[in-house]
């Protein structure tokens, strides 16, 4: 399969103020397409030519920097656009909530962790909650490395690379999650995604 870029779920300024259009404009627009256009070069001619997304996310880990870097970052995104929404954070959906109070203590646990995890996230990459072994967890990956490659299966992520919060934070990157956690994240995708992880 070759990489596509998807159309964004909503209009470039559905997210302000807390993303704006601009950013939208230079994450989606340029820095997924990149990510796109380049995997695709780097995919052909590779044993994992027609492989899933995810297969060939796994299968390059560590054997194929280029076209992982690139595949990765493609996975990310794929999922980041859908892990926001427009009057998104608000409630958490019922089983989701129980199970993040079962395995991280509370729901203000869980965001503290979270975005402390972004926070400390040293350069580029990303924060996250995870399943693995059953368990919701927070990680942080460098770069384009998920969770995936982990042995976990993310079911929220936040990019914190530059290019994601610098136009509209500058190096507020605390303010910047703070923001993505209380009023952009769709929790029903979220919900969607832990109920295909178990």
């Amino acid at each position: 399969m070759s990489f596509t870029l998807p159309e964004l779920p909503y209009s470039h300024d559905a997210l302000a103020p807390y993303m704006s259009r601009e950013t939208l404009e230079y994450h989606h627009d340029k820095h997924h397409l990149a990510y796109v256009n380049n995997g695709n070069n780097l995919l052909k001619g590779t044993e994992w030519e027609g492989q899933s997304l995810e297969e060939i996310v796994k299968g390059s880990f560590g054997k194929n920097a280029g076209l992982f870097n690139n595949a990765g970052q493609h996975y990310n995104h794929l999922h980041f656009w859908n892990w926001m929404k427009p009057n998104g954070g608000g409630a958490i959906p019922g089983e989701l909530e129980k199970k993040i109070v079962a395995d991280l203590g509370s729901v203000e646990k869980m965001k503290e962790d979270f975005i402390q995890a972004g926070v400390t996230q040293f350069g580029s990459g990303w924060n996250w909650l995870a399943v693995k072994d059953g368990k919701i967890v927070v990680m942080k990956t460098a770069n384009g490395e998920s969770p995936l490659v982990h042995g976990a299966t993310p079911i929220l992520g936040c990019d914190v690379w530059e290019h994601s919060y610098y136009i509209d934070y500058r190096n507020r990157r605390p303010d910047y999650l703070k923001a993505f956690v209380e009023n952009l994240v769709n929790w029903d995708y979220v919900a969607e995604l832990y109920s295909k992880a178990v």
